[in-house]
């Protein structure tokens, strides 16, 4: 598992640190605010000469291609690696994981659960990670060993409830056949906890950890791009984060949840398999 890291940004640059974070602000504002203003009132009606899903993916991409802008603006010898494709290896060591809209779903639907997710990397390290919501007014951001703070304030988890009392997220991938596995693992969660949540987006799933409307998170098949930014920021809002026992938080099985609920969820978990289909 991850711990909160306290002071272990401290050996970074200063002066690098606080212009990632700016970098990734203003990027992840500005592409937050191209896919709210530009995503059509009506998928279905603007949609007439292909899918509403193909809509859709080209604002993906072009809210990528934005992000992408932005960071070569800045730092043009940065790595970066974007889910709709973006991928350069840079010479800096610092690289960028970038979801331009995590939440497809949802988007596509109206549903206001989407966002925008960026973090920057060195070393395996998440040094930097912002979750832009525009739907709900609300900007995340985290600094390795720096806190965390959503629209200016800190944000702090839950102290851990009672397991029985505990409000978990989670969320199901798009094959059927791991579907019906996560199926399995709810259906024996389900009648231990408070109740089970799916908004379908993982990056704000993470930051709801961090400010306390969650009391913790698991999930199976995320993306690097899915949990870099949201999973610093639950764990530098006071969470632990981490997959399997004794592993990070991977596509394997991602979990947060502050201390004393974090152990017997991830115990459970193993238990019931919920890291294989």
């Amino acid at each position: 598992m991850s711990t909160h890291p306290g002071t272990a940004g401290s050996a970074q640059d200063p002066e690098e640190i606080a212009q990632l974070l700016a970098v990734a602000l203003e990027a992840a504002r500005e592409a937050g605010t191209l896919l709210r203003d530009g995503r059509p009132a009506d998928l279905e009606v603007a949609a007439t000469k292909t899918s509403p899903i193909d809509v859709v993916t080209e604002m993906d991409i072009a809210a990528e291609k934005l992000i992408t802008s932005v960071i070569a603006r800045h730092r043009s010898d940065d790595g970066v690696l974007g889910e709709e494709g973006a991928s350069s290896a840079g010479t800096s060591g610092v690289r960028w994981v970038i979801d331009p809209l995590d939440g497809t779903v949802n988007y596509l639907y109206g549903l206001p659960s989407w966002a925008v997710s960026i973090a920057a990397e060195r070393d395996g390290r998440t040094l930097v990670g912002v979750v832009e919501a525009p739907m709900r007014g609300e900007t995340y951001q985290a600094v390795l060993g720096g806190g965390a703070l959503v629209n200016g304030r800190p944000a702090h988890c839950r102290p851990a409830p009672g397991f029985s009392h505990a409000l978990i997220g989670t969320g199901f991938g798009y094959l059927a056949e791991r579907r019906a596995a996560q199926a399995e693992v709810v259906r024996t969660l389900v009648p231990r906890v408070r109740d089970i949540r799916r908004a379908g987006s993982a990056a704000i799933d993470l930051c709801d950890v961090g400010c306390g409307r969650l009391d913790g998170y698991f999930e199976r098949g995320l993306n690097p791009w899915d949990l870099a930014a949201g999973e610093l920021f639950a764990r530098e809002a006071g969470a632990l984060t981490g997959g399997r026992p004794g592993a990070p938080a991977s596509g394997e099985l991602t979990i947060a949840a502050p201390p004393g609920l974090f152990e017997p969820l991830q115990g459970l978990l193993e238990d019931l398999g919920a890291w294989h289909d």
